[in-house]
């Protein structure tokens, strides 16, 4: 055989190696996850926000990290992906730490959101900066799960209610679909509260299981078809200024992937805070007006005394809550600690809607 034919069948050769060498390793980095959503992926801004997520990591990866996205209940039901993720049953869901009060308490709402709490800013500022996310990822560290903030949303209303609420006295025997936090003031207020998952919520006002609700936002709420059974919604969402859900994981699962695709699911996880947020901001005001245009809504604001009222029974909760429950009290203590710092910045930089 001719030497140069001799190289060149070496080099093919060498060639191939280094092909099935590189295909191999490829393969080995390729990733498959489970990502059971607490949202629908027709849901706007809560479900889109998961498939955005789930795309960006895959395109980032050039398709070897795959993250599927689930409907609710396709793998488990949706308040209850806590412990599947954290035994290994899945590997991730798309949802928000308040849904997981049944396992780990009602502290844990912290990390969604506050009453009467602060603007994205802020709340962010406590959460990467100032101490919030250390205390998550001790908490769910010691269930074998760990977790990043996936999108944010801004201000909710604060309830669907059949009548005007022209006393507080009408809250008394209610029952309520009521989020997180804001739960145990509606509780102080006389209401009987449940959580339910947002597809659950319909089914429940229609068969008079639940007298009134509250859930997210126009944009969400006019999807779910609340307006067809109580006409009265109710503003501000004082116990949802800001809401940020979590893409949720095993945490031996995400310690084990490559540096690279942690890197992608944090990038990703991050660009869907700003955009999801971003995306309510700019959509809810034509939502709001549709509803009162095109469905006769009655877009009511409670009176400032009501508020009043409502702020003076969530201060009642931190206290009897932080007394009740350590870790409840430890995670307050740093949430208000951080709003008091912040509180010198914050008060020099306010400014009214307007001077004129």
């Amino acid at each position: 055989m001719p030497r140069k034919h001799a190289r060149l069948i070496a080099v093919a050769g060498l060639a191939a190696s280094v092909a099935m060498i590189a295909t191999q390793a490829n393969a080995q980095d390729r990733v498959r996850w489970k990502m059971q959503s607490a949202f629908g992926s027709s849901l706007i801004h809560l479900g889109p926000s998961g498939v955005r997520f789930a795309e960006r990591v895959k395109q980032m990866s050039g398709g070897a990290f795959n993250i599927r996205f689930q409907e609710p209940g396709a793998l488990v039901p949706a308040l209850e992906a806590f412990d599947s993720v954290s035994k290994g049953a899945i590997e991730s869901a798309w949802t928000t730490p308040g849904y997981h009060t049944g396992k780990l308490g009602g502290a844990v709402s912290f990390f969604t959101a506050v009453p009467f709490g602060p603007q994205l800013g802020e709340y962010l500022a406590w959460k990467w900066f100032g101490g919030g996310q250390e205390l998550r990822d001790e908490l769910y560290a010691a269930h074998g799960a760990t977790a990043v903030d996936c999108f944010c949303i801004g201000p909710e209303t604060s309830g669907w209610f059949k009548e005007p609420i022209e006393s507080m006295e009408q809250i008394k025997g209610l029952k309520m679909r009521f989020f997180g936090l804001g739960a145990k003031v509606m509780q102080k207020m006389g209401a009987s509260t449940q959580l339910l998952a947002g597809a659950d919520i319909y089914p429940a006002l229609e068969r008079g299981v639940i007298d009134a609700t509250e859930f997210s936002m126009p944009t969400i709420d006019i999807k779910l078809g609340f307006y067809q059974i109580a006409k009265n919604n109710y503003y501000p969402g004082w116990h949802q200024q800001v809401s940020c859900s979590e893409f949720l994981m095993n945490k031996e699962m995400y310690e084990a992937l490559p540096k690279a695709y942690q890197a992608m699911i944090k990038a990703s996880a991050a660009e869907q805070v700003v955009y999801t947020y971003a995306e309510t901001e700019a959509l809810n005001p034509q939502a709001m007006m549709e509803m009162l245009d095109k469905y006769g809504v009655t877009n009511r604001r409670w009176p400032d005394e009501t508020l009043k009222t409502l702020e003076a029974a969530w201060i009642e909760v931190v206290a009897e809550e932080s007394a009740a429950d350590p870790l409840f009290k430890r995670i307050a203590e740093s949430f208000y600690s951080f709003r008091e710092v912040y509180r010198v910045w914050g008060e020099a930089q306010a400014l009214k809607s307007t001077y004129q």
